[in-house]
């Protein structure tokens, strides 16, 4: 869900306005190539991006994880966990209903049967499930808030020992989204991968029997010091 130049209207809107301009495009992935089709008015139209693909590479799936791909888009991410995860279930969401449709023929495109798409803001499709990883490419540009809203929600969608993997660059704030995790989430924060100036980081839910009384421990709302110490660092290279 990172941006690209020359996408002109946002991609994380229900209904994008742009003309439908379908093409084709294919990755190699654990010795297959997955094949799928792409349109304007989603993230990434032009094809896979270093961010996404970097963060394909580092997901760790494993055959008998559930998976959320939060924002999805036309489902790289999805698709590729699902291949991993053969005995398990991939969840693909986004708010942008293009982004949908593409991700649903992609999935059947590439023989995908474990999978599902829904349409839907945040984690508003998937209600009060829980999923052994959670794989996001954040969209940075609404706004600080916003993602630190999703970091803090996400907590509350993995099961015990879960993982959040999410991927982001320098000039997006990822080393400030890095710091915020540290200061603030329950488990421990962990970089999977650096390259092309993207950074994965990987923040994982602690096992039932480390968390307090009732397992209800989560991520504190960001204080304000904490923003105004990491604003510095919020542009440096990942």
């Amino acid at each position: 869900m990172d941006d690209r130049p020359g996408e002109s209207e946002p991609y994380w809107i229900e209904r994008p306005r742009s003309r439908s301009a379908p093409s084709e495009r294919r990755f190699l992935y654990r010795g297959e190539l997955l094949a799928f089709t792409v349109d304007a008015g989603v993230f990434s139209s032009h094809g896979l991006d270093p961010g996404t693909a970097l963060l394909i590479e580092n997901l760790g799936v494993r055959p008998d994880d559930r998976v959320l791909d939060l924002g999805c888009g036309w489902g790289p991410v999805g698709v590729a966990a699902a291949k991993a995860a053969t005995r398990g279930r991939v969840v693909l969401t986004d708010v942008n209903r293009r982004a949908a449709r593409l991700a649903r023929a992609n999935l059947a495109r590439n023989g995908i049967l474990q999978a599902e798409v829904r349409v839907g803001e945040d984690f508003a499709p998937v209600a009060a499930e829980r999923f052994d990883l959670i794989a996001t490419n954040p969209p940075y540009r609404i706004g600080r808030p916003r993602i630190l809203d999703i970091l803090t929600r996400a907590f509350d969608h993995l099961a015990p020992g879960g993982r959040l993997v999410l991927v982001g660059k320098g000039s997006q704030g990822i080393r400030y989204y890095q710091e915020w995790l540290e200061e603030h989430w329950a488990g421990p924060v962990t970089v999977l991968a650096r390259g092309s100036g993207y950074r994965v980081l990987e923040a994982r839910r602690p096992a039932a029997a480390t968390l307090g009384a009732g397992g209800t421990e989560r991520p504190r709302p960001a204080r304000a010091g904490v923003g105004a110490v990491s604003r510095s660092t919020a542009g440096r290279s990942a």
